[in-house]
């Protein structure tokens, strides 16, 4: 497949573009729209021009953990969120909340929500990323199932005779 210049420049100026929204996405989902889920899709999309404009190769370099390690991640840290709640003797995904004040941010609050949010966007960063596995890049398979291309036509006649008789009828060659 010949790539694109156009679109290897478009990837690499929108790319960081878009994880940075969906970065964005995930820390202000709580008090606003977004969220793990949504933050998640975010990242997919961009993940999914890395994949257009360099196939698996450049996904694959893009994140130095397997797949499985980030979606399994993101589930332990969800599932880890959901349960505290319960060893401390509330209820289920119940959050707390805390507020405090940065020196060049400012005010910030911070819930107990953050990290499931946070694992919520692993699991679906890790489940777009298992997906393009799961497409692979098999070439070796590949290039055995492809048929090797016909001879090549010698002359425009060649195009529309049977292939036993290609090459009849030119001048000095023998039939």
């Amino acid at each position: 497949m010949k790539r694109s210049l156009v679109v290897d420049v478009s990837v690499r100026l929108v790319y960081p573009s878009i994880l940075v929204l969906s970065l964005y996405f995930l820390f202000a989902g709580h008090n606003r729209p977004g969220g793990g889920f949504v933050g998640g899709l975010a990242a997919a999309a961009a993940i999914s021009l890395r994949y257009v404009a360099g196939g698996v190769a450049a996904v694959r370099r893009t994140f130095r953990l397997e797949p499985w390690t980030i979606l399994g991640s993101g589930l332990l840290i969800s599932v880890g969120t959901a349960i505290v709640p319960l060893l401390l003797g509330e209820d289920v995904l119940e959050h707390a909340t805390a507020e405090f004040s940065l020196p060049l941010i400012g005010d910030v609050k911070v819930t107990s929500a953050l990290p499931f949010d946070v694992g919520v966007y692993l699991i679906v960063v890790g489940l777009v990323l298992m997906i393009f596995e799961a497409f692979g890049d098999d070439l070796e398979n590949e290039l055995e199932m492809v048929e090797p291309p016909a001879a090549p036509a010698t002359s425009l006649g060649d195009d529309f005779r049977p292939p036993s008789r290609r090459g009849a009828g030119r001048r000095g060659t023998s039939s």
